[in-house]
């Protein structure tokens, strides 16, 4: 077994959260751990949204890199931010526990109407670059105004603080993880079969080299095997629509006591076209996601207009 640990992670205070908590899990295990921080191309370009980024991995690519020249042992990643099909030479080798997968709704004190869905006075400006957020958002409240905005939570949340925003939506399991104070903010937490998350969104993936047995062989101690069933159905569908930060698809899926698999989905062509939604359960996770892409494919196309006959 390794006596050292090099891992691979963003400078993020957030990314940081992850990778001292995968320290301190290896160090339990008796590892000595040291942390390599790596800049990419997300945290790079911070003027554009993700649908104007082009190519996937936007949070991933560089620190992948690193991996494959040997200069670090392990990445830890959100594995939201994790493309489905790992680069020749990587795997996934375990994933962490799953913090609430929500989405959280922050909104400005003075731009509460409780009147109104969402708790949102109308027309109210959204934060958020994710196109699954902005079409999620107008399928529920077409009168707001969606604004892009990037950063790392910290950031977003001092821009509440400004006009440009009323609101801003943020993954709960950031704003969990970082133990950050909202008491000054009203939050509305939104239900994950309602407002359904990112595949994978709560969850922490530890990526090796294929070929790193000693390292695999270690963070399979780490795996929870329970959060991988759900997260393989979800990532499932993202790659069978072959789907990354850009496009608008939302899936969620949950495992009840009697061991039935329960999926939430939701696509759109565009951030601002139409929302379908699909809820679909079974006992078993072979062939669900196929079923999941397969009924979104059957209700996207009810929505298209029908070509009128002589």
């Amino acid at each position: 077994m390794k006596s050292k640990i090099t891992i691979g992670t963003r400078g993020s205070k957030l990314a940081l959260w992850q990778a001292y908590f995968t320290k301190s899990k290896l160090e339990a295990l008796g590892v000595e751990v040291e942390l390599k921080i790596i800049k990419t191309k997300g945290d790079n370009i911070q003027h554009l949204s993700f649908d104007k980024i082009e190519g996937k991995g936007f949070f991933t690519k560089e620190i992948e890199d690193c991996l494959l020249r040997g200069e670090i042992d392990m990445a830890v990643h959100s594995m939201k931010d994790l493309p489905t099909i790992s680069p020749e030479g990587l795997v996934i080798t375990a994933v962490s526990y799953r913090e609430k997968p929500t989405d959280s709704l922050i909104i400005s004190p003075d731009c509460v109407d409780e009147s109104q869905p969402l708790r949102l006075k109308k027309g109210a400006k959204i934060g958020t670059s994710s196109a699954r957020r902005k079409a999620q958002l107008l399928a529920v409240r077409p009168d707001l105004e969606m604004v892009d905005m990037r950063g790392n939570v910290p950031t977003r949340l001092q821009k509440l603080d400004t006009p440009a925003f009323d609101a801003i939506v943020l993954a709960t399991a950031g704003l969990n993880r970082l133990e950050i104070d909202l008491s000054n903010y009203p939050k509305v937490e939104l239900n994950p079969k309602e407002f359904v998350p990112a595949p994978a969104q709560g969850v922490l993936a530890w990526q090796t080299c294929d070929v790193d047995v000693d390292t695999r062989r270690l963070l399979k101690k780490l795996h929870v095997s329970e959060t991988s069933r759900c997260t393989n159905v979800e990532r499932k569908v993202l790659n069978l629509l072959n789907g990354g930060c850009q496009m608008p698809v939302g899936v969620y899926c949950e495992q009840d006591a009697n061991n039935n698999y329960h999926v939430w989905a939701t696509k759109a062509a565009n951030w601002d076209a139409p929302l379908v939604r699909v809820s679909i359960s079974s006992s078993t996770t072979y062939g669900l996601a196929e079923q999941v892409v397969k009924t979104l494919a059957e209700k996207e196309a009810a929505l298209e207009p029908q070509t009128a006959t002589a």
